[in-house]
């Protein structure tokens, strides 16, 4: 049953590359982590600290390198992390390419990384794309669609980017090619957050009052 779900969630997203572009009806944050859908056909959607949950995880092939790559890796941790899905295949995703990597530049040293997810593409292509515009960052060949609907099911806009906070919930989503502008703005603001508080420890039995 879980392979059949995850099948048909695979499916939706693909099916909604293809048809160009659709967004779901309704909806945010569900269950413990988070589904992406386009409240009332928004492109921008900002969460408040408050309504955030983790997302699923995300993991897959390095494009480059074929190495296993996740956004638990060491290098995600503790890290605000904008995640880009795109594909060499996709106009605005070539449009939006040199404002990404500029905002990756200018925010990689507050503590933010990149991570992108490939869909649906000609590896080659992709390669090739990655090489041509110096893209510093990572990603993951995602041919199938098994990392995005693992990601935003039922979302399936191409180009999406999904700014995380440093617990990795969704800050920002922008369904659609973003700017350099709103991008940074965005990146810079989350990158600023005060830390969750962390929840005091339990006191142990021996010091607490009137303990022996």
């Amino acid at each position: 049953m879980r392979k059949f779900s995850l099948l048909l969630a695979v499916l939706a997203v693909v099916i909604g590359v293809v048809s160009g572009c659709g967004t779901g009806d309704d909806a945010v944050a569900q269950g413990d982590t988070f589904e992406f859908i386009s409240p009332g056909g928004q492109v921008v959607i900002t969460y408040p600290p408050e309504q955030r949950k983790p997302v699923a995880e995300v993991s897959g092939p390095d494009l480059i390198t074929d190495e296993p790559l996740a956004l638990g890796d060491e290098r995600f941790a503790d890290k605000v992390v904008v995640i880009n899905v795109w594909g060499s295949w996709c106009g605005p995703c070539r449009g939006e390419a040199d404002d990404l990597e500029t905002v990756y530049e200018n925010t990689k040293d507050l503590g933010v990384e990149f991570l992108g997810i490939d869909l649906r593409d000609d590896r080659q292509n992709a390669k090739d794309f990655v090489a041509d515009r110096n893209v510093g960052f990572p990603s993951i060949y995602d041919f199938d669609g098994i990392t995005l609907a693992a990601l935003t099911t039922p979302t399936s806009v191409v180009p999406t980017t999904v700014v995380l906070d440093r617990e990795h919930r969704p800050a920002a989503v922008f369904l659609k090619a973003i700017t350099a502008e709103e991008l940074e703005a965005t990146v810079r603001r989350v990158a600023a957050e005060a830390p969750a508080a962390t929840p005091p420890a339990d006191t142990p039995a021996s010091s607490a009052p009137g303990a022996p």
